[in-house]
């Protein structure tokens, strides 16, 4: 399908997307997360195509990660420069946060000529997208007041909860692999918890894939050692979203059951639900020994569950023993990145290539996020984009 053609399709879809942030997957309605697709893979076909996005003049894309970051940090300064914004980093630690400038307040002074605002923070559970809502009231108020000229989209880039660009990107990328989000339908897509040699890993990536994926028609196996559990609120929602796309959710408590039969495997460590509340208090308490402690007790719990490993075992269990790999990488490879992990080194290697294309579909997710939330019709936006053909690269 041409761009053309994809811009054809995305006239056909009824969104409600501007003007509005982006924050669960399950608060857009599915024409809207269609469009968060279409939009990605347009923007996707004209870079390929040599054809400039460039939507703003100037204006800023402001990052804010209260966690480490690779991926989604590089995904979000992309996006924003494919659309000619500059990127401008809130590093806490040189803000005036620390000396007790509130929320409402920085929201405002980081905002007089933003676009877009970029948050993760998905270290304390219950608080990482309440803290998003409370910047984006804020925002509302410095508009509604005259303080802000407009007001700037937020994105979320991972939180307690949910993290969209990830599982969104990982949705663009099954598309891709099937040929349509029709052909998802049917398919049995197994969510499983893997061994790490780390402890804390936040509950936001399965919890996005299971709260997505369960959108459309498929077969959605959610497995993990007893004790391992999600929230339960998120658990519940996929279940019902499951059933009223056709599909089916189920909870298992093995690996190597789950994976029989499988289309596509997603295996990935995460902290038990209740250990990431002890953990979320003791961070809130700053208290260091404590956090200690709890980390060599989940660490021994975790020793206990080396044998949840994708390896080739596992594979060979799975559809045609090849179901597609996927992760949000980094992955815990065994042999490679730690002695003992989420996946074998041989068999990380083969789904390697697939996996980094995977990840690559996020800066035009994130630019997808951004354009949706700024422009009333995309359509329209995007077919004058193609008209005037500006060229990325003038010369080559």
């Amino acid at each position: 399908m041409d761009i053309k053609q994809q811009i054809e399709g995305l006239k056909k879809l009824q969104t409600k997307l501007y003007g509005n942030d982006f924050l669960l997957t399950w608060e857009k309605s599915n024409d809207e997360l269609k469009a968060i697709l279409e939009v990605a893979q347009i923007l996707k076909d004209m870079r390929g195509a040599n054809i400039s996005p460039r939507l703003f003049d100037s204006g800023l894309a402001i990052s804010q990660f209260r966690d480490n970051s690779t991926r989604t940090r590089f995904s979000f300064a992309s996006a924003a420069n494919l659309l000619g914004l500059e990127i401008q980093d809130l590093d806490e630690s040189k803000s005036q946060i620390a000396h007790g400038e509130t929320v409402r307040e920085t929201a405002n002074m980081i905002s007089f000529l933003a676009d877009f605002i970029g948050i993760r923070d998905d270290m304390f559970l219950g608080e990482g997208n309440k803290y998003m809502r409370e910047v984006g009231a804020a925002l509302d108020d410095g508009y509604a007041t005259g303080v802000l000229p407009h007001r700037p989209g937020i994105i979320n880039l991972q939180c307690d909860i949910d993290h969209p660009t990830q599982s969104m990107a990982d949705l663009l990328h099954l598309k891709n692999e099937y040929g349509s989000l029709e052909n998802l339908k049917g398919k049995k897509l197994v969510m499983s918890w893997a061994y790490s040699p780390s402890y804390g890993k936040p509950l936001s990536v399965p919890q996005g894939i299971i709260g997505l994926m369960s959108r459309f028609g498929m077969d959605i196996e959610l497995a993990y050692p007893d004790g391992y559990e999600l929230i339960p609120e998120v658990v519940e929602l996929a279940g019902k979203q499951a059933k009223a796309s056709g599909g089916s959710f189920k909870v298992s408590h093995s690996m190597k059951e789950a994976v029989e039969g499988a289309d596509i495997v997603y295996p990935k460590s995460w902290a038990p639900f209740h250990i990431m509340q002890k953990r979320t208090e003791l961070l809130k308490k700053s208290d260091r020994a404590g956090l200690d402690a709890l980390e060599k007790t989940c660490l021994a719990e975790n020793a206990r569950f080396k044998d949840w490993e994708y390896n080739e075992g596992m594979m060979k269990r799975t559809k045609n023993n090849n179901a597609l790999y996927m992760h949000c990488l980094p992955a815990d490879i065994t042999g490679v990145s730690c002695a003992a992990g989420e996946v074998a080194g041989d068999v990380f290697e083969q789904y390697r290539v697939k996996t980094y294309l995977e990840a690559g579909y996020k800066p035009y997710i994130i630019a997808s996020m951004m354009l949706t939330q700024r422009f009333k019709d995309p359509a329209v936006v995007l077919e004058k984009v193609l008209e005037q053909n500006n060229k990325r690269v003038p010369f080559r």
